[in-house]
């Protein structure tokens, strides 16, 4: 009686697995069946009479080769059986190869990154949502009662056009709009904000300390948002995305990125959003808003016409993180008196930009040129410190500073 006979062929492949068929040759009563196969799995049925002549292989799916106990083999030499009860490790991993259900594929540099988006179309996500809620909520305009609406009739700015009325209160209800996770646009918002001031390709977490790199306070930038909500994203988006203005954008955010006259550029950024709302709010736009017959677009301009104006002094007068509460004071007072003044230098900026010069205002100027800080700032210098002890300073609450002008109202 001739013994049962399993002859395997094994050519060493990718991963150390035959890429080949091999033949596996049962011989019983002086006959031969020769049977296809892969790494000991049987692919076909199918007898042939020569020994290398094989049956076209087919991809198996990795269930396929989990229910046949691939890795045992692997582990075993060849061998299916099942390990030794003594054998803990062995046993612990067939059980945990058996649970496994699914197989991800790890994230590469070639996954599709999540596209830009502009702001007209993040405008437009707004302009078709129903904001119905919030606009119940909204303060246009200040408040103002004696006296000071007596005296705001007779010599302040004109009001709004009423065909204007439904733009600015769509401002105002985006300024209450909190970040929602689930909304695509708002991610393609924070994404499109880092990606262009970093320079970078990829996505980058929704969480994490990487929102630091672009000068928020923590790990979740809508933390930040107090005081203007979304529209501080979307100021941000505006100031990266139009070509005009990215320059300048960088260039701010280099000089925030400065050794010794560092800032967060993003909570800054909102705190020039603070700004223009309030200035809006006093009604202080209503005079450009009309000449053009636009809000967003005015408002838009102003809001990078105040970064700038700050970017100046910061850059010119050598300011560092100890100044920022006084020299973000002095930018609100000054974009509430010269509204018309602060559009005027954005447009003579850009120009000189365009044309291949140096703007005026973005060149420090010598030490010995430089005015002369306020008896306030020597004595907040005084206490606060200089050198190492300012770069230790957060800069935290900037949003929420009080303001000392007759008939201010607080943010939303």
């Amino acid at each position: 009686m001739e013994e049962d006979t399993d002859v395997t062929f094994y050519r060493e492949g990718q991963n150390g697995l035959s890429p080949e068929c091999n033949s596996s040759e049962e011989t019983t009563n002086g006959h031969s069946n020769q049977k296809p196969v892969m790494n000991g799995l049987i692919i076909s049925h199918s007898v042939r009479d020569h020994t290398n002549d094989c049956a076209p292989l087919t991809s198996l799916p990795i269930s396929a080769l989990k229910q046949n106990g691939l890795l045992q083999t692997l582990a075993a030499g060849g061998d299916q059986t099942k390990p030794a009860e003594g054998d803990e490790e062995l046993e612990k991993a067939r059980q945990e190869w058996e649970a496994l259900e699914n197989i991800q594929p790890a994230l590469t540099d070639d996954s599709n990154p999540t596209p830009l988006i502009s702001f007209n179309e993040a405008l437009q996500y707004f302009q078709t949502t129903d904001l119905g809620d919030l606009l119940k909520n909204i303060q246009p305009t200040i408040r103002r009662t004696g006296l000071a609406a007596i005296t705001h009739f007779l010599f302040g700015p004109p009001r709004l056009n009423r065909e204007l009325a439904e733009e600015r209160d769509l401002v105002f209800a985006i300024a209450q709009c909190h970040v929602d996770n689930s909304q695509i646009v708002h991610m393609r918002v924070l994404q499109t904000i880092y990606k262009r001031l970093i320079g970078c390709r990829l996505d980058c977490p929704r969480y994490g300390t990487h929102w630091e790199n672009i000068g928020f306070q923590g790990m979740d930038p809508a933390t930040d948002l107090r005081g203007t909500g979304f529209l501080g994203l979307m100021h941000t988006l505006y100031f990266v995305m139009d070509p005009e203005t990215l320059p300048l954008a960088r260039d701010i955010y280099k000089l925030s990125q400065h050794p010794t006259q560092n800032f967060p550029f993003s909570v800054m950024s909102i705190n020039m959003t603070r700004i223009a709302l309030q200035v809006l709010r006093e009604e202080a736009l209503s005079k450009e808003c009309n000449r053009r017959q636009q809000v967003v677009g005015v408002l838009n301009e102003f809001y990078v016409a105040t970064y700038l104006h700050l970017y100046q002094l910061w850059k010119t007068q050598q300011k560092t993180i100890a100044d920022s509460g006084f020299v973000i004071k002095e930018v609100e007072l000054f974009a509430k008196k010269n509204p018309k003044q602060m559009l005027r230098r954005l447009e003579v900026f850009l120009k000189e930009r365009r044309a291949g010069g140096v703007p005026r205002g973005t060149s420090p100027e010598p030490p010995a040129q430089q005015p002369s800080p306020s008896v306030e700032e020597r004595a907040a210098r005084a206490a606060s410190g200089q050198g190492s002890k300012a770069k230790e300073m957060h800069f935290t609450g900037v949003c929420e500073l009080p303001s000392d002008m007759e008939g201010d109202a607080r943010l939303i």
